[in-house]
C-alpha cells in the first residue's frame, strides 16, 4: 500500500493552484468503490476533490484515513473553513452539510443545517453551493455515482444552468444501486455515462491539457 504522507508534505506548498473542482456525489456502494477510484487518482492532475459519502457521523473520517493510505493524493475529512489545494481529496463529515465557498479561493463551510431531503451531508447542498459561486477561473466536473434516491440531481441541473458543469454519471451495470445516477442520466444532464472503471479516464480526458500543470 502507498503511504502518501511524504508526498503531500512535499507538494502541498507549492501545489496549491489548480483548475478544475471535480465534485463528487455517492451513496450505497460508495466507500467500495471509492477504494477502487481513489487508488488511481493522480497527484498531477490539476484539480481538488470534495466527495460527499452519504454515510452517519463518526464514519467518514476512518474512511478518509483509510482511503489516504492507498491513494497517491491526499485524501481527509473536511474541516471548517479550510482551502481548497491542488491535489487533495476532502471528504463531507457524517451529520454535517458541507458547502463551498469565497469564490476568489474556494474553501469548506460546515454546518449543522437540517437534513436537506433525507441527506446530511447532501450533494445537492454541496452542487448548490458551487452554483452560487462565480468561479470565471476554474472549472467544475461533477461526477454522480451509485446510490439509492435522486440526491444531486437537483443541484447537477442548477449548476448547469449557472457554470459551464461537466456531468459524468456511472453507468447501471456497475452501479451497486442505480438510483442516483439513473436520476441524473434520465433527466438529460449528463455529458458522460460510465462504468465505474472509466470514471478516472474520463475525468482526466476532460481535463487534457491540463495535466501536469
Amino acid at each position: 500500500m502507498i503511504n502518501n504522507n511524504s508526498n503531500y508534505s512535499r507538494h502541498k506548498e507549492e501545489r496549491v493552484e489548480y483548475e478544475y473542482i471535480i465534485a463528487m456525489g455517492i451513496s450505497t456502494g460508495g466507500p467500495k468503490l471509492l477504494n477502487q477510484l481513489l487508488a488511481e487518482f493522480e497527484e498531477e492532475l490539476s484539480a481538488t476533490y470534495v466527495i460527499v459519502q452519504h454515510m452517519p457521523p463518526g464514519f467518514t473520517k476512518p474512511l478518509a484515513d483509510r482511503l489516504n493510505k492507498i491513494s497517491k493524493v491526499h485524501v481527509k475529512e473536511a474541516e471548517d473553513g479550510e482551502k481548497l489545494k491542488r491535489g487533495v481529496v476532502y471528504i463531507a463529515p457524517g451529520g454535517k452539510q458541507l458547502q463551498i465557498v469565497n469564490a476568489s479561493f474556494p474553501q469548506i463551510r460546515l454546518s449543522d443545517e437540517d437534513p436537506y431531503q433525507g441527506h446530511k451531508p447532501s450533494v445537492n447542498v454541496m452542487l448548490h453551493s458551487l452554483a452560487a459561486l462565480d468561479l470565471n477561473k476554474k472549472s467544475i466536473i461533477t461526477v454522480i455515482m451509485t446510490g439509492m434516491g435522486t440526491d444531486g440531481l437537483e443541484g447537477v441541473t442548477h449548476l448547469r444552468q449557472v457554470h459551464n458543469c461537466i456531468v459524468i454519471a456511472q453507468d447501471q451495470e456497475s452501479s451497486t444501486v442505480y438510483g442516483m445516477p439513473k436520476a441524473v442520466v434520465n433527466a438529460g444532464v449528463a455529458d458522460y455515462v460510465v462504468p465505474a472503471n472509466e470514471i478516472n479516464q474520463t475525468i482526466k480526458k476532460i481535463v487534457g491539457d491540463s495535466h501536469g500543470r
